[in-house]
């Protein structure tokens, strides 16, 4: 597993479930307490704005939001645990950091940052818990493109900050990099693990993850095998669809789960697979309209749910299967936050189930370890077990089928079902 988390660190350049796009907006960056940061913003660029992190989002989202999160790869590129890790996270070896009272926090988002309605809105969402909880402050910053990544990190760098994460494995470089440079500030990296190479780049398997750094990863395939199994226990027609975002290692992960998931309900389902985007464009993740031309071609194929993978271009998939059908004949299914919750009313009733991918919870556990004296380096494993992923029951859609998705996750957790990584 050190040697996959190795190759994404180093190899991938897009973000979890979102892709970097350029943006006319300068950088864009929130503090409780606007503290001055080293370092210079990148050229060509206004200064940032300062207002409190825990302000709200727009009210109206980009029509190409997109999660900077389920969506492209972990760093362990797999997206599996290492042998023997299971439930919330691993205890990695090593002494805790000293608790540490009204832990100041820099979370470094991907480039939809806070508003996002799915990735970033949910590791917010564990700052703003975390605020209340152990009475964190944070410091949030949003990039606009990939080459001003390093700036912001040593924006962070400069601000002094007892925690410093970065929300998407498109900060896994520049967040190893400076954990490397930087041995007494601890980090959190999200779907990335960081390591030290140990002075052989070309050789991982002498790959050490590092101790100051907290790498959070997720079994996406477990969450994605019980909407998997939901589209299967309510399709009628026996023809359902999967839409990647960008063809990745990490968005395999969610089409290896889904189809595991339906083929254990029906194995003569049939399902309509297509990515929007392969690597290196992953506009896959930011195209709506796009997602919505798929979609409703897959619908007009025959499918009657189908699930997307695929960030911001998932709300066209909504929209596509509002025109398909009557409420209640066609569906979506959401991903990574609970989808029903974020879309417009009028197309709630299509919003069958969502795979959470519970990224506050692992932000939010990040912070309050820190806070009580219990925070520990080393990849760290949210799974099924753990409550690191699940499906939504909001809407009530899925509730005739509750016991059989229930049953589906003991097994999971129990090892009786061992659930792909790779379609």
């Amino acid at each position: 597993m050190l040697a996959v988390g190795l190759v994404a660190v180093l190899g991938l350049t897009a973000a979890a479930c979102g892709g970097d796009d350029d943006d006319d907006a300068g950088p864009a960056s929130t503090s409780d307490s606007e503290p001055t940061a080293a370092g210079t913003e990148p050229a060509g660029t206004e200064p940032e704005a300062s207002e409190p992190a825990d302000s709200e989002p727009a009210d109206s989202e980009p029509a190409d939001s997109e999660p900077a999160g389920s969506e492209p790869d972990d760093t362990s590129a797999d997206g599996t645990a290492p042998e023997g890790t299971t439930g919330e996270g691993t205890t990695p070896e090593g002494t805790a950091a000293p608790a540490v009272e009204n832990p100041t926090v820099g979370l470094l988002y991907d480039v939809t940052g806070r508003g996002d309605k799915s990735f970033n809105d949910s590791a917010a969402a564990g700052l703003d818990a975390a605020k209340e909880s152990v009475g964190a402050t944070g410091t949030e910053s949003t990039p606009t493109s990939e080459g001003d990544r390093a700036e912001r990190m040593e924006n962070m760098l400069g601000l002094d900050l007892d925690l410093v994460i970065g929300v998407g494995f498109l900060w896994g470089a520049d967040l190893q990099a400076a954990a490397l440079a930087n041995p007494d500030q601890l980090f959190g990296a999200i779907d990335s693990v960081a390591v030290d190479q140990m002075g052989t780049p070309d050789d991982a398997s002498d790959d050490v993850p590092l101790q100051n750094v907290a790498s959070m990863t997720f079994a996406e395939e477990q969450g994605s095998f019980l909407v998997g199994a939901a589209a299967a226990l309510k399709s009628e027609s026996g023809t359902i669809g999967f839409i990647g975002g960008v063809e990745t290692t990490l968005i395999k992960k969610f089409e290896a789960g889904y189809t595991a998931g339906a083929q254990a309900v029906n194995p003569d389902i049939e399902i309509l697979t297509q990515y929007i985007t392969q690597p290196p464009d992953f506009s896959g993740f930011n195209d709506p309209a796009k997602g919505k031309e798929i979609a409703a071609s897959m619908y007009g194929d025959g499918a009657d749910i189908v699930y997307a993978a695929a960030g911001g271009s998932g709300n066209g998939v909504a929209e596509a299967a509002s025109e398909a059908g009557e409420a209640g004949t066609v569906w979506t299914i959401g991903v990574d936050s609970d989808f029903y919750n974020l879309v417009d009313p009028a197309l709630q009733p299509y919003v069958l189930t969502s795979m959470l991918k519970k990224v506050d919870v692992a932000v939010q556990e990040t912070i309050e370890k820190l806070a009580n004296g219990e925070f520990r380096g080393g990849q760290q494993v949210f799974d099924l077990a753990g409550g690191g992923v699940d499906y939504s029951t909001t809407g009530g859609f899925v509730d005739d089928i509750a016991d059989q998705l229930d049953d589906f996750k003991q097994q999971i957790i129990d090892g009786e079902i061992e659930v792909p990584t790779e379609p």
